[in-house]
């Protein structure tokens, strides 16, 4: 039986254990020797490699694993890149004398620039003129879901609508735990009301009028709220989207949300998910919607203080860029 990498042993908390350099001082340091940073990067590349063996051991097996796969292939995620580790914008890092292999390779990396002293920092100005648009994106989405009462009434009937109407012809190579008519039922019993655009996609042709929300990409703003799996999942996508000038502990949190919500999104799933020791979340019952809005509101919680992170980082990227 495969063993879910959430399950792999012990795992620091998100925003835990893993070093950052906010925990070399007091504060923020503008300059880290290589004494300093070394460190943090090989730490940071540790716990990476951890979040990922599983991914890449059964990439070299051939095997498949329909829960932890996602943050893979969905989200299209490389493990070297996410093993790389960036302190974030504003901050120069210097190389020990005599010089590192680890300083001059990481001066070959996209948006890094030499500073006057020998250092390497963050290029912002080319960053923002090659993603300026995705930080104020990022910036503005992130903020406004944050701002929005927390939604827990929709019981991840997405996965449900995805298969609605289908037979066994489903998007995972697992069987329905209810079968497909008895998938159908559960859909034509309740109210689905989706807001997320990226779920909402993927419903059926059946499903599609059956959500009270007709969610388009433009109108994502707009409809985020922190309650949504597939919205504190996405955290990680725009972090992902603004390295090097996010932190890398900011990048891995995210990372570690979106992993533990993707268990809850296929436990309440309609497959069966017992190939993988996970117990269901039986959202057709009353004791599984009960634990489904209550890991629902535990994940928004979760969500906040990185959602707040990102718009510190995303406030002060913008704020560094050329006034006209």
């Amino acid at each position: 039986m495969l063993q879910t990498d959430l399950s792999a042993g012990p795992r620091p908390a998100s925003g835990g254990s893993v070093p950052t350099v906010a925990d070399t001082a007091p504060e923020v340091r503008p300059a880290l020797p290589h004494d300093t940073w070394a460190p943090l990067a090989e730490a940071h590349a540790e716990h990476a490699d951890a979040l990922t063996a599983g991914w890449r051991s059964r990439r070299l097996a051939g095997e498949k694993h329909e829960i932890d796969d996602f943050l893979f292939t969905y989200y299209t995620t490389r493990p070297a890149q996410l093993r790389r580790w960036h302190p974030g914008a504003g901050v120069t890092l210097h190389d020990a004398p005599g010089g590192t292999e680890a300083f001059a390779e990481r001066a070959t990396w996209r948006w890094y620039e030499p500073t006057p002293d020998g250092g390497l920092t963050v290029d912002v100005p080319t960053f923002l003129a090659d993603r300026g648009s995705t930080v104020r994106y990022v910036r503005s989405l992130v903020a406004a879901t944050a701002g929005r009462p927390t939604n827990v009434g929709c019981f991840g009937l997405h996965e449900w609508a995805m298969v609605y109407k289908q037979g066994d012809d489903t998007r995972h190579m697992l069987p329905l735990r209810l079968g497909a008519e008895g998938t159908d039922a559960v859909v034509e019993s309740h109210q689905i009301r989706c807001t997320h655009f990226d779920a909402f996609r993927f419903f059926t042709p059946e499903a599609v009028p059956l959500n009270r929300l007709q969610p388009t990409r433009d109108d994502q703003p707009a409809l985020e709220q922190p309650g949504c799996l597939h919205a504190g999942m996405d955290l990680f996508k725009w972090t992902n989207k603004l390295v090097p000038a996010l932190p890398s502990d900011l990048v891995l949190d995210c990372f570690e949300l979106a992993r533990d919500i993707r268990l809850l999104d296929m436990q309440a799933s309609p497959y069966d998910v017992s190939r993988f020791g996970e117990e269901a979340v039986t959202i057709e019952t009353p004791e599984g919607k009960a634990e489904y809005a209550r890991r629902q509101r535990e994940f928004a919680e979760r969500g906040a203080p990185l959602r707040a992170r990102i718009v510190t980082a995303c406030d002060a990227l913008l704020s560094s860029a050329p006034q006209d």
